[in-house]
């Protein structure tokens, strides 16, 4: 027994000691834990310091990135009277406008993809009671894009209650402020109209219809119009209406009095909820498809527009200061009143939701701080997530200030360059292109007064003289070897200076446009040096298509010497033509194509499937927003009458009535920035088109005696077209509002026959002489534009 206790005593005595041993080593000490720093502490800061300075009571902030929520955190206070009540992550806010882009919107595209509608069909064929008051053009793409020209929300000094009687006074009492696609004008009535869109194609309310097929779908169980008063709790108040504090009944007054439903405003929801929805939109799943959340979230608004938006959503405007200066531009989000924001970057998968009720308890703070923090907050994310724009998504969103390129140009400032010509390039390489190994090359060369290099040396002297070379034909197109002629009896001639054959190819007939096949057989390569204008109806192209053609057949060789265009190769505006091939129509491509004759040639070659052995020259130091006056190059008339750049300008669209019993003003001094006719009116003329609003053109009554061709030695009243923003000009859209003007104003002396051999586009035409609006034309043919991008861009050359 005691052997026993002296075993057990020693034990415990050499635990102590080891004990105490290990107490004493500092190598055996348990470290600390470390402390993970908050990477949002400046995020914090922002929103304590707006509740510290009452601009806000409280908050919740989410952050999303890359799939996940990397960031949730409610601050402040949800309540301040009539009662304390601290902000939980789970607060229910009245999203005010959100309601447009989380109910509306999704609910619209739902209908849309299942082929209910067209963006660009008129509400009113849907809602006939709506096309009273000149609203009957108005698109269901101009409601959400905020183009309609209506004006911002109904009036409220009235008394009047009922969703009924909203739909009333919008139908029978509302009218345009300004022409639809004039202006970007926010308004509230678009979306009560889109509210009332989506309950007569579904046949459902718009409460129910959107939780059916975009809240439940996506489990945003806390999402609702008309929140049940067991939800009242966890809901943000907003402020006191005749002494009652709002609490879970909507703050928008217009939707209160519709009964707490409309397409504008109503809903109410969460951050976490909120979350669901912008993740499905990056993931670009469940609800929506990807193409149409790709549509929904790109520009749709008026190429000539500076203003870009999307389908409901908010891309660059006044309204993106919630973007912040850090989250690139082409993200997109959109507002809430009530001081709610939402702001989703598809580029770097982030996104951004603030709400707050900034307008708790009396709705008196100023807006200016509130929107000011949302940019500071979004700015402060951008920061904390260190996000970076990827290489392959730069050129997608050069193009997202407008619907195309030209979108991006409106914001680039102009350049002084120095452009090298192919024919430059050419000699600075001594024409290795064209002799390659060979020698004596025998070389027809298509070409005009144009034809020059940068120093003014004939591109027809340069090849006459270069080594290996023999210049054995020249080829005149329409207006001749030296651009003077304007008849189509232009007949075969020789070049004095090398004393080479020129041989015309604008005659009569279309056999004699096309290239001698006697000569062709003669020569080893074509070379294509010649100006052209940037027009679908400008022959010069039609010239080179029947020379590929000809070549081709041939089995010789074309090179094509490549020349700026000069109204930019950013602009592609206009109908693609859809009738019969002529020689103003020279392919399926829009007024104004925005391409040089070098990409045109690889284009007409692959899509006609002409198959000729093509070479382009390609120019030097030119991008494609370069105008003409930015190249350093002198300009030529290409034509008699293509004076210079602004009659350039103006003749993608002005030359579209050309055709018909106006003058546009050849015989003048200034051909292309006139029109008129003796039966015009001048300053009714002017008027009207004024009151239209028509981007980048000023329009100036006048009167002109032309002295040849149309209306010769006749007084013709009219309108002399000022360019007065060349990059907002759309001159195709220009076209079709004088024609609709002419049709509108002067039924029993306009004649129209002839409009479509320049417009060239069968529905656009038929809809000019029923009367459609030409905003509403123009929009018709952004389809037909989109799919001619897709084609035109694997055959463009510049940057």
């Amino acid at each position: 027994m005691k052997r026993a206790c002296l075993l057990i005593l020693l034990c415990v005595l050499t635990v102590c000691v080891h004990a105490q041993t290990a107490a004493k080593s500092p190598t055996r000490a348990k470290k600390p834990a470390t402390k993970v720093m908050n990477r949002f502490t400046a995020v914090d800061a922002l929103l304590e310091e707006a509740i510290t300075s009452k601009q806000i009571p409280g908050a919740v902030l989410l952050i999303g990135h890359n799939g996940e929520v990397v960031y949730k955190k409610a601050y402040g206070y949800r309540s301040l009277e009539p009662t304390s009540e601290r902000m939980t992550v789970n607060t229910i806010f009245d999203v005010a406008s959100l309601t447009k882009v989380v109910a509306t919107t999704p609910s619209v595209l739902k209908l849309f993809e299942e082929g209910r509608f067209r963006l660009n069909d008129p509400i009113s064929r849907f809602i006939p009671e709506f096309g009273h008051n000149g609203k009957q053009d108005i698109t269901i793409r101009q409601l959400m894009t905020h183009f309609s020209g209506l004006r911002p929300d109904v009036d409220l000094k009235q008394p009047w209650s009922g969703k009924e009687t909203l739909f009333k006074i919008v139908a029978d009492t509302e009218k345009p402020t300004m022409p639809a696609n004039s202006q970007f004008v926010y308004s509230d009535i678009n979306y009560e109209m889109l509210g009332f869109l989506v309950e007569k194609l579904s046949g459902m309310p718009l409460e129910e219809y959107a939780a059916k097929n975009v809240f439940v779908p996506l489990g945003m169980h806390r999402t609702r119009f008309l929140p049940p008063a067991t939800w009242t709790k966890e809901i943000a108040p907003t402020e006191y209406d005749n002494g009652v504090m709002l609490r879970g009944v909507v703050h928008d007054p217009t939707a209160r009095r519709m009964g707490g439903v409309a397409g504008h405003a109503g809903l109410f929801s969460t951050a976490g909820d909120l979350a669901k929805y912008a993740q499905a939109l990056l993931s670009k799943k469940k609800i929506l498809s990807p193409l149409t959340i790709e549509k929904m979230s790109t520009p749709q608004q008026p190429v000539t527009s500076s203003s870009a938006r999307g389908l409901g959503w908010d891309i660059d405007t006044p309204f993106s200061s919630n973007r912040g200066e850090l989250l690139p531009v082409g993200s997109f989000g959109h507002t809430g009143f009530t001081g709610t924001s939402l702001w989703i970057d598809p580029y770097t998968k982030t996104y951004i939701i603030l709400l707050t009720n900034s307008v708790h308890p009396r709705g008196d703070v100023t807006g200016t701080p509130k929107i000011a923090l949302r940019g500071r907050v979004a700015n402060a994310v951008a920061a904390a997530l260190k996000l970076e724009l990827k290489k392959s998504d730069e050129a997608k969103l050069l193009a997202l200030t407008g619907y195309n390129e030209a979108g991006a140009m409106r914001r680039a400032v102009s350049r002084n360059a120095k452009v090298l010509n192919g024919i430059d390039v050419l000699v600075a390489t001594e024409f290795s292109q064209i002799r390659g190994t060979r020698t004596l090359t025998r070389v027809g060369l298509l070409t005009n007064h144009t034809g020059l290099a940068v120093d003014g040396k004939r591109t027809i002297d340069l090849l006459a003289k270069a080594e290996g070379i023999k210049l054995s034909a020249l080829f005149a197109p329409e207006h001749g070897a030296v651009g003077a002629e304007d008849t189509t009896n232009i007949g075969n001639t020789v070049d004095v200076a090398t004393n080479t054959p020129v041989y015309s190819v604008y005659g009569a007939t279309d056999a004699s446009r096309r290239p001698p096949e006697n000569v062709l057989k003669e020569l080893d390569a074509v070379v294509v040096d010649i100006q052209d204008v940037g027009a679908r109806f400008y022959t010069y192209t039609t010239a080179m298509r029947y020379f590929l053609e000809g070549c081709a057949k041939a089995g010789i060789e074309i090179f094509v010497l490549d020349r700026p265009n000069p109204i930019t190769g950013t602009m592609v505006q206009g109908p693609v033509s859809d009738i019969d091939d002529s020689y103003v129509n020279f392919h399926s491509v829009p007024a104004r194509h925005g391409m040089t004759s070098g990409e045109l040639a690889q284009m007409l070659n692959a899509e006609r499937k002409i198959g000729a052995k093509l070479t382009v020259v390609q120019m030097q130091g030119w991008l494609r927003g370069d105008w003409f006056d930015s190249t350093n190059q002198m300009w030529v008339n290409p034509s008699p009458n293509m004076r210079d750049l602004n009659q350039a300008t103006l003749y993608t669209g002005v030359a579209i009535v050309e055709g018909t019993n106006v003058s546009v003003g050849r015989g003048t001094d200034t051909p292309f920035e006139l029109l008129g006719a003796p039966w015009i009116k001048a300053r009714e003329f002017a008027d009207y088109l004024n009151g239209r609003m028509i981007p980048g053109v000023r329009f100036v009554p006048t009167s002109f005696t032309p002295t040849s061709v149309k209306y010769e030695k006749q007084l013709c009243q009219g309108v002399n077209m000022v360019v007065t923003d060349r990059q907002a000009l759309d001159a195709p859209l220009l076209g079709v509002e004088l024609a609709a003007a002419l049709l509108k104003m002067y039924p029993n002396d306009f004649k129209s026959e002839r409009l479509i051999r320049l417009l060239g586009n069968k529905e656009a035409f038929a809809s000019l002489v029923a009367g459609q609006d030409p905003r509403r034309v123009a929009d018709e043919w952004r389809d037909g534009l989109e799919e001619f991008m897709k084609i035109r861009s694997k055959y463009l050359i510049y940057k």
